[in-house]
């Protein structure tokens, strides 16, 4: 099974990761700022500044992206458009999924979303089901 890596500032995303390991059974569970994958990695950070990328999962991809197979994202629905935007960023760059953006800490919903996906990698069905319109499934900006 794939790992997990996070990067996480506030505890959100480190939080979320955790969950995501606990529901997902048997799965590696890294600190991108402490540890390296071992194999092929689905990489849960926070979107940080006006939109951007944090540094260190800048610093983290420069050494390990070959593995990245598949992005989490958190962010606040207030920055709009900037919304999680550092999956976007991470998806383009390397040419990977979104598998999920998170508000904040994100939810149960987000949670099953991203155990689905680590299964079926698993299981080798298809690597991203069709996007789900995001505030449709999280609510609103307001």
């Amino acid at each position: 099974m794939l790992q997990l890596v996070y990067d996480s500032m506030t505890g959100n995303v480190r939080r979320f990761a955790q969950a995501v390991a606990l529901e997902a059974g048997d799965i590696d569970l890294l600190d991108a700022r402490q540890q390296s994958p071992q194999r092929e990695f689905l990489l849960l950070t926070y979107t940080f500044g006006t939109g951007e990328v944090p540094a260190s999962t800048r610093q983290f991809l420069h050494s390990h992206a070959p593995l990245l197979r598949g992005v989490v994202a958190s962010g606040s629905f207030h920055w709009g458009k900037n919304f999680a935007r550092a999956a976007d960023l991470i998806a383009a760059e390397h040419h990977v999924p979104i598998v999920a953006k998170l508000n904040k800490g994100g939810t149960g919903a987000d949670r099953e979303r991203v155990v689905a996906w680590l299964m079926e990698q698993e299981n080798g069905q298809p690597r991203l089901r069709p996007a789900e319109p995001w505030r449709n499934s999280h609510g609103t900006l307001d």
